[in-house]
């Protein structure tokens, strides 16, 4: 009865978001679309719907549902929400917080967890620790600041962690040197509902992560996966116990204290994908195991020593495992089994932004603002090469025949 009820559940909230964005990771929280006819050619000017300039950069990736999409940007030294309609309308801005600071020059600000929505409120999350939720129509539902109820962040590159929307709850992973936590909160309150600990024997930086958390689903249950300070770990949903954690990533012989992780993990039912970062090892596991499994080869399905996403988040789709090196690489593996299809060099440039896949192509927008199109496949074809002409750090969103590209100038809107 419970494995019927959930597969309906999941059912009803996929069809629900089939032609929305309404998170980073999209309407599965897999970086998967189901939109047909997305174009694989444009230019800034030609198959583009609109484009609407923005206040300021950031690397947060668009929400959209129905009419609406949402925007966090800065403004100067401002940081705020930009509801805009899909007809390339500013219909309302919000401002949110102020004191934006920029990292590393252009490797982002305190603009760069995205949006997530259910179509009903919006909720957004700063690297200042502000959290707001608004309703569609710009109004403020509530707001809290992070910093000030669990204490000051020390990442070192700003907290990046993109909020995971679930059902009426939303999960926050801080992890960092000093009380890394997770926490969860009532998303139409602000409330708490839990706040675990997550402790790890990582050392220095290696303690930092700036993944984001990662729902696994499949007929029988859900996990939240955290990923950072050298393991992966999964927990209860409903109070945050930890379930099975894996490590392994950053073996103590020859251990990096500077190996800190922003890859998020990818998923699909009896299999999690482990990246790590600075090519170290990235691992399949099955999720469902019981303590610490690091060791455990009856729960390991496969490990690659080397070449690793170290920022862009990988994507599974039909059996196959896309992995988008920061370089520029892209390696295709299958997913079960581990084994390479192949391994090609698809640009030059710095990667940032996550694949995202949609109508039988991948897109992968680079930081030059180059957005390649791939087949999707055991064939290695680039389709074809989209200059936009500015920096991107964004990953793409796909909803209503569009592509929604996010430079750090401008809005795209690509398609009819």
């Amino acid at each position: 009865m419970k494995k019927t009820l959930l597969l309906a559940t999941l059912l009803i909230s996929t069809q629900a978001a089939a032609s929305n964005w309404p998170s980073w990771r999209g309407p599965s929280g897999n970086g998967i679309s189901p939109e047909k006819d997305i174009p694989a050619t444009w230019t800034t000017t030609e198959n583009v719907a609109w484009k609407i300039d923005l206040p300021g950069a950031a690397g947060a990736t668009p929400a959209i549902w129905n009419d609406r999409i949402f925007v966090t940007s800065a403004e100067g030294k401002e940081l705020v929400l930009l509801c805009i309609s899909t007809k390339g309308k500013i219909l309302w801005k919000a401002p949110l917080a102020s004191g934006n600071k920029n990292i590393r020059g252009d490797e982002g600000n305190s603009a760069a967890p995205s949006p997530a929505t259910d179509g009903k409120h919006v909720w957004t999350f700063l690297g200042t620790g502000d959290m707001h939720c608004f309703d569609m129509e710009g109004k403020l539902t509530w707001k809290k600041n992070f910093q000030k109820s669990y204490g000051a962040f020390d990442h070192w590159h700003g907290m990046s962690s993109t909020p995971l929307l679930v059902g009426d709850t939303l999960y926050q992973m801080c992890l960092q040197i000093e009380d890394p936590y997770i926490v969860a909160i009532d998303k139409l309150t602000g409330k708490e509902r839990w706040k675990v600990a997550r402790e790890s024997d990582a050392l220095h930086e290696s303690r930092h992560s700036y993944a984001s958390p990662i729902l696994y689903q499949d007929g029988k249950e859900q996990q939240l996966l955290i990923h950072g300070a050298d393991y992966l770990s999964s927990h209860n949903l409903k109070d945050g116990k930890e379930l099975w954690r894996c490590g392994t990533l950053n073996p103590k012989k020859g251990y990096n204290k500077f190996l800190r992780f922003v890859a998020s993990p990818a998923c699909q039912p009896g299999l999690v994908v482990i990246p790590s970062a600075k090519n170290k090892p990235v691992l399949g596991v099955k999720p469902d195991g019981k303590g610490d499994i690091s060791e455990s080869k009856s729960h390991l399905r496969w490990r690659r020593g080397r070449d690793t996403s170290d920022v862009p988040t990988p994507v599974i789709h039909d059996g196959l495992l896309y992995l988008a090196r920061e370089n520029g690489v892209m390696i295709v593996m299958e997913a079960m089994s581990g084994k390479e299809v192949y391994l090609q060099r698809v640009h030059r440039n710095r990667q940032r932004a996550s694949p995202v896949i949609a109508d039988g192509k991948l897109y992968l927008a680079a930081r030059n603002g180059e957005v390649c199109v791939l087949k999707l496949g055991r064939e290695f074809k680039v389709l074809s090469r989209n200059v936009m002409g500015d920096g991107i750090a964004a990953t793409p969103a796909i909803a209503g025949g569009r592509i929604y590209i996010r430079t750090f100038k401008a809005l795209y809107a690509i398609g009819k």
